[in-house]
């Protein structure tokens, strides 16, 4: 019987040493990995200014989504005051009668992109960013989103300044929320 027993313990031990992987094992593992997945996001450009670009129309589409229903979950108008390299929400005041920005000041574009808008199939002359602050009294905003849910019907591109950049575009019927699409890549923007 001692033989049987000793048998059986060696033959267990040895299944529990293959069984498996120790941590060491897979920590190495998980640094190869993490080595190769930060190449492959460099490699591809993906933090370049296309991607940046595409954020910042992400982030507009949002906000203007967020504004449609906050108008009309606050039966409030608000409104987009828009320039060349920056944007900004203004929210009417009836008691004023005027239009007053929620931030102090606008939310600025990287250098390198810009914006441009058509309302009504006109485009807009937008003007330079200037750092107006929120307290001077003349903003007024080119898109409207209104406390009945409607926005007002525009085209905006978002681009590269370069000439071969990347341009995106976001539109709205005045009913729908924007959607971002891509408008088209003459060159490499990353």
């Amino acid at each position: 019987m001692p033989t049987r027993r000793l048998a059986l313990t060696s033959a267990s031990a040895r299944r529990g040493r293959s069984g498996g992987f120790t941590l060491v094992e897979l920590l190495v593992v998980l640094v190869i990995l993490g080595v190769l997945i930060g190449l492959a996001v460099i490699g591809t450009g993906a933090t370049g200014p296309a991607r940046e670009l595409h954020d910042e129309a992400e982030r507009l589409a949002g906000l203007i989504g967020v504004l449609a229903e906050e108008a009309v979950l606050d039966n409030r108008e608000y409104g987009v005051h828009l320039s060349a390299g920056a944007y900004q929400v203004l929210q009417y005041d009836p008691a004023s009668r005027r239009w007053q920005a929620l931030q102090r000041q606008p939310h600025q574009l990287p250098p390198w992109a810009e914006l441009s808008v058509e309302l009504e199939g006109e485009a807009l002359r937008l003007p330079q960013p200037t750092g107006e602050s929120a307290g001077k009294a003349g903003l007024t905003p080119q898109l409207l989103i209104l406390s009945s849910g409607e926005l007002s019907p525009f085209r905006l591109q978002l681009r590269e300044r370069r000439r071969d950049g990347m341009h995106l575009w976001l539109s709205s019927d005045g009913f729908q929320l924007p959607r971002v699409e891509l408008g088209g890549v003459k060159g490499r923007s990353g």
